[in-house]
């Protein structure tokens, strides 16, 4: 079994390197901050599963940023869902 510190550091890297490959990652340390806190819970929470928390993780950060542009006013990116 993987250790927790592992968990989240897999987790982690996987977020990051697909956001920042699609260009959607933005600032970089309030982007680590607010990845770090949704992987952190769900594993407080009990998951285990690196690639469901990975992923979790990911469409909840977009999901964010997404609702923050609109309520900002600025448009949301052409192709977002």
């Amino acid at each position: 079994m993987e250790k927790i510190s592992h968990l989240v550091e897999n987790a982690f890297m996987i977020a990051w390197d697909y956001l920042e490959a699609t260009g959607e990652l933005g600032e970089p340390e309030r982007a680590a901050g607010e990845l770090l806190d949704l992987i952190e819970s769900m594993v407080q929470r009990g998951e285990r599963r690196r690639i469901l928390i990975a992923n979790v993780a990911i469409d909840t950060f977009k999901q964010r940023r997404r609702t923050i542009e609109v309520s900002n006013g600025q448009p949301e990116q052409a192709g977002a869902a």
